[in-house]
């Protein structure tokens, strides 16, 4: 796929990118098979974890978690009220949009709390094992501190395109807007009214600027990280695509990552018999 190899011009010492498409076929470019720091793209696959132990009936979206009267759909869809990476509470849950890894932290503390399973293991065996994920870890808090690689996050895309882990109820719910109608900030993008999100997922819908490209549909959901990644997934044309990078999200990053956003889409969907000039 041409359109990926716009990574070579940018900014960035190390990267890697994949694009997965609806039929389950996956296209690398870069150092697919070296690890990362995923930053926040960690939280997708903290939450997909969550998902699981609910599957399994370990917890509850609407079990108690977190702040008083918040619950785990809340800490999923931040809107607990918890600050970003601290205990303070800065509103009541469902109030606002306050984007928190101290959330996530509280769900994996949770998690472990009824499973009696610690997290990072909890992690490895419900989500990194069963997709082959092999060169994944969570090495520190479960806000941020997710390490991978382009090939296993590619086999995470495909899971997210045709969900096995979870049923497609779980799924539908995670990929769709909780807590409709809270304005908040979106981090490196400012605010944004509505700022939507599903459980775990950040929703594309109306918003602008955004880290995805001009064409992307409002149902793209997916997730950014400080540490120069990304990943999403556009159900409206079947395809996921992600970057992993040694550089830290910045000006670089708002100016490149749409453009490769709109170029990967418009590659994909072109028909088979049009030739690229």
């Amino acid at each position: 796929m041409g359109s990926l190899e716009q990574i070579r011009d940018w900014p960035v010492r190390h990267a890697a990118a994949a694009v997965v498409t609806g039929d389950g076929q996956t296209v690398h470019e870069g150092e697919v098979n070296r690890v990362f720091p995923l930053a926040s793209v960690t939280k997708p696959l903290v939450a997909y974890a969550v998902l699981v132990a609910v599957e399994e009936g370990a917890v509850e979206l609407d079990q108690p978690a977190g702040p008083p009267g918040s619950t785990v759909r809340h800490l999923l869809a931040h809107t607990s009220g918890l600050a970003f990476d601290t205990s303070d509470i800065q509103a009541a849950p469902g109030a606002r949009r306050i984007y928190s890894s101290m959330g996530f932290e509280v769900l994996a503390r949770f998690v472990t709390e009824q499973t009696g399973i610690a997290f990072d293991e909890y992690l490895h065996d419900a989500v990194f094992e069963p997709l082959g994920m092999t060169g994944s870890v969570l090495a520190g808090p479960a806000g941020h501190a997710g390490r991978s690689t382009a090939a296993d996050l590619a086999r995470f895309a495909a899971e997210l395109l045709d969900p096995r882990l979870i049923s497609a109820q779980t799924h539908a719910a995670a990929t769709s807007v909780q807590f409709p109608g809270l304005n908040g900030v979106l981090p490196g993008y400012g605010s944004q009214r509505p700022n939507d999100w599903g459980l775990g997922f950040e929703i594309r819908d109306g918003k602008t600027p955004h880290w995805t490209g001009s064409t992307n549909s409002g149902g793209t959901y997916g997730h950014f990280g400080q540490s120069g990644t990304f990943l999403w997934v556009d159900p409206a044309s079947s395809l996921a695509c992600l970057v992993l990078t040694d550089q830290n999200f910045g000006d670089w990053a708002r100016a490149a990552w749409p453009p490769l956003s709109d170029a990967v889409i418009a590659e994909a969907t072109l028909p088979r018999n049009t030739a690229v000039k």
